[in-house]
């Protein structure tokens, strides 16, 4: 696979690198592109399947346990 080099502000590198834990900015930003990618592909799935009439209800509240 091609490498391809890309300058990014340090001050964002660094807060990537602590959000995902990675230890490296390489693999920082590495995690953050293929994550990205993955949701993508996850959205584009729950927007196809079903023949395209599917539909993501909203969430419904939490109701208090009855006892």
């Amino acid at each position: 696979m091609a490498k391809v080099t890309v300058g990014l502000d340090a001050e964002l590198v660094v807060e990537v690198m602590v959000l995902s834990g990675a230890s490296s900015p390489q693999d920082a930003v590495e995690l953050v592109v293929r994550d990205y990618i993955a949701r993508g592909h996850r959205t584009e799935e729950r927007t196809e399947s079903g023949g395209g009439s599917a539909r993501i209800s909203a969430p419904q509240p939490l109701e208090p346990p009855q006892g």
